[in-house]
């Protein structure tokens, strides 16, 4: 029996991009179920819980584009987009299969989570393609315009449209003739708002951080 030899030092180099690529994909996946809840202060301010942790997976969209270029940034987005597919799926057989009397309260609220998830995730795969795609072309374009220079340009810019393309109809698919047309367009808005906000005081410093670390790591490993 041959055994395929290895090669450690294409393994390490590779080390950054398979552990940007899995935060990437846990974090899309974790913001479309926290999506199921919706918060709401003082009756005037409203998103779903998943705002918190979105932004944090376009952050690693930014660096997988920084690094890696649009090709592969395309590629991990496909995958991710599969992978939110799995999900619905998955959730979906757990939904119909049965459970015993004892269970019936567990069973109920696993019920009651995961038939909200499909219009979730399928909102936000629609927001997703039409949002991470856009952002990570956008990334790639100011890249070659501003010679590699400016990050923090590139993040925000491609993010102002990223999330106005990702926002609108995750919010009117997942949530239209649940919430009330006021909600809606409250959870658009500040969704909105909330992303670009955290984006840019947050996440773009993490992706600067993360950026740097990364060539750090490859120009090490390749000495």
């Amino acid at each position: 029996m041959n055994k395929v030899s290895e090669n450690p030092f294409k393994n390490r180099i590779n080390t950054p991009l398979m552990l940007v690529t899995a935060l990437f994909i846990t974090l899309y996946l974790t913001s479309n179920i926290m999506a199921v809840k919706i918060v709401d202060f003082f009756d005037l301010i409203y998103f779903d819980a998943g705002t918190i942790t979105f932004p944090f997976a376009y952050m690693l969209g930014d660096v997988l584009t920084e690094i890696w270029g649009y090709k592969t940034a395309k590629k991990v987005i496909l995958l991710t987009f599969l992978c939110n597919v799995i999900l619905l799926v998955c959730t979906l057989i757990g939904v119909w299969l049965p459970s015993p009397e004892y269970q019936a309260q567990t069973a109920t609220a696993y019920n009651h989570i995961f038939t909200h998830v499909p219009r979730i995730v399928l909102g936000s795969l629609v927001g997703f393609l039409c949002g991470e795609l856009s952002n990570a072309y956008l990334m790639d374009k100011i890249k070659k315009k501003t010679n590699g220079r400016f990050l923090w340009l590139r993040t925000i810019s491609s993010s102002i449209v990223g999330y106005m393309l990702d926002t609108i109809p995750f919010v009117l698919i997942a949530f239209a003739g649940i919430a009330p047309a006021k909600d809606l367009f409250l959870m658009i808005v500040l969704q909105y708002v909330l992303k670009l906000a955290i984006e840019s005081f947050f996440g773009t410093p993490m992706a600067y951080i993360a950026v740097n670390w990364i060539k750090k790591y490859v120009a090490a490993e390749e000495n």
